[in-house]
């Protein structure tokens, strides 16, 4: 199996959540977008004022490297109008996949009619250009209940309003990497909330982000069914090592 190709290589901190220079942080983005291009990585997942440079260094190198970035990052409360031009920015850009925030405190709330529009034109959008679409629900936040419904919601828009044929191309994604839990509690993805995505979100695509630590977590989450893992520590587990990264 080869555990690359379903890596996303992933640098989201700025230079003061990373308590960085801005130019240090800016060294750190360019070094995780050439390892990502070196290693032969799925897709290097980047902040959305750094697709442009990736895109860059990606013709520079003739590489078929895919650039993600996120979508009203990192806590999914704008509304749809910004969610919105912020993905036709990325577009612009060159971006190939959208990693949407979902607005999860509203859903925990019980504004299911809000999630329902902000992931039906949210994808519109993305398939419109043919891009890879997926939906952050930060399962930290959320109940197992939650976890389920929201899954399942983002699941039945999806099915009710696009063809078969994308249902591949669109993915419900566990975490932010962001979420701050009581007593370190996991942030992300973790076997029981991925087995519990992968049943509610089928026949769409799930992405294991947060926690995925050991070439052997990775494997695990792959062979549960997941298609995409986020991960900031992407060459050490490829290599076989453990990691303390905590995304």
């Amino acid at each position: 199996m080869n555990v690359k190709y379903y890596l996303d290589s992933t640098y989201l901190k700025t230079a003061s959540q990373a308590g960085l220079s801005e130019a240090a942080n800016l060294a750190v983005v360019k070094k995780t977008i050439a390892e990502a291009i070196e290693e032969g990585f799925k897709l290097v997942m980047i902040r959305p004022e750094q697709v442009s440079l990736a895109k860059e260094m990606i013709l520079k190198a003739n590489s078929t490297l895919l650039v993600g970035t996120v979508i009203d990052f990192p806590e999914g409360k704008s509304d749809l109008e910004t969610k919105i031009k912020e993905a036709n920015e990325a577009i612009a850009n060159g971006a190939d996949d959208l990693d949407f925030v979902c607005n999860y405190e509203a859903f925990k709330n019980g504004d299911s009619a809000l999630i329902k529009e902000e992931v039906l034109i949210g994808t519109q959008v993305g398939l419109a250009h043919n891009k890879t679409v997926k939906w952050i629900i930060e399962v930290a936040a959320l109940t197992d209940k939650e976890i389920i419904q929201l899954s399942a919601l983002i699941k039945n828009v999806v099915i009710s309003n696009f063809k078969e044929e994308n249902y591949t191309t669109v993915f419900v994604k566990s975490s932010t990497g962001f979420f701050k839990t009581k007593n370190d509690l996991p942030n992300g993805a973790t076997v029981p909330t991925i087995i519990m995505m992968l049943e509610n979100a089928s026949p769409l695509s799930v992405k294991a982000a947060g926690g995925v630590r050991s070439y052997d977590e990775a494997i695990e989450m792959i062979r549960l069914g997941v298609k995409r893992i986020g991960t900031s520590a992407a060459k050490a587990i490829a290599e076989g090592e453990n990691t303390s990264n905590q995304y």
